[in-house]
């Protein structure tokens, strides 16, 4: 009965929730990499194109490279749309995602001073994008026994969100949701010395509009605002998935040098930025990055 509570809207939520229970579960029965290739397959050629999901990824591949060939667009949006259903697919079936994730390879400039902060109880804010799977290096600092905090967004249907925050707790935690208790209790993670993740690229109204990929993006100033506040590292990483489409390099960057939060802030935007250059298929152009506020 746990699952089916008449909650409001429960009935219609928990029908809403079938095919998408029914779709991980089959999913999850298959071999992990067997499924991500499926799911992605299936993404790239039927649900993108269907949905439209290639319409966007198009516009603001052409807003960034108005050059591009148009075989080359092609190519990346179906590529685009692939990695961004594996990336769903391990957000709800996630043994086998932290099987891939505890066995990647962490490296990186800045690796060295990230865990000696973690080491002897330093804040830390760690920011990455939605690109590859930013959840990577957070299983691997829990490997070591560091708990990374971060915000998530609940989903609107309560039985979906239900097996998002299992997932979610079962790559790492502790995750708190969005709002003003959960923003408290991830300042206080950090307030009291430990590490905390963000990710810093999605449109954001109230934000301030900095360059991303050659073009003005409004963009949220939390994350260097909460490293100055607390006296926090601020450090770019990433995970980068690798071509076999299941594994993953970890990267952490160097600190972002202490500044005012618009240049720290513009130094994470431009370390996002040569990572999205470097590997356009990982980024999730789905997002309405560049949208007039207007």
């Amino acid at each position: 009965m746990a699952h089916w509570e008449f909650e409001r809207g429960g009935v219609l939520n928990a029908l809403i929730d079938l095919p998408l229970r029914g779709f991980f579960g089959l999913f999850g029965l298959l071999p992990h990499g067997v499924s991500l290739a499926l799911a992605g397959w299936i993404s790239a050629y039927i649900l993108a194109p269907i949905f439209g999901i290639n319409k966007r990824i198009r516009r603001n591949l052409r807003l960034i490279y108005p050059d591009m060939p148009t075989a080359r667009i092609d190519s990346l949006c179906r590529e685009i749309s692939g990695n961004s259903a594996r990336w769903m697919l391990e957000s709800f079936n996630t043994a086998g995602f932290v099987a891939h994730a505890e066995n990647a390879t962490l490296s990186g400039p800045g690796k060295s001073t990230l865990l000696k902060a973690l080491a002897e109880n330093r804040p830390v804010v760690l920011v990455s994008g939605h690109f590859g799977n930013f959840q990577v290096l957070r299983v691997q600092l829990a490997q070591l026994g560091y708990a990374t905090a971060a915000i998530y967004r609940p989903m609107n249907n309560a039985h979906t969100n239900r097996r998002y925050v299992k997932g979610m707790n079962m790559i790492a935690g502790p995750n708190f949701p969005r709002g003003m208790a959960g923003t408290k209790a991830l300042l206080g993670h950090l307030r009291r010395g430990g590490a905390i993740a963000l990710l810093n690229d999605q449109f954001a109204r109230e934000g301030k509009p900095l360059s991303f990929m050659g073009q003005p993006a409004l963009t949220m100033l939390s994350a260097a605002e909460f490293a100055l506040k607390y006296t926090a590292l601020l450090i770019p990483c990433y995970g980068i998935r690798q071509p076999n489409g299941v594994d993953f390099k970890a990267i952490v960057e160097l600190p972002i040098p202490v500044g005012t939060s618009v240049s720290m802030t513009q130094a994470l935007n431009n370390s996002l930025e040569a990572m999205v250059r470097a590997y356009p298929a990982q980024w999730f152009w789905i997002h309405n990055r560049w949208k007039n506020p207007d």
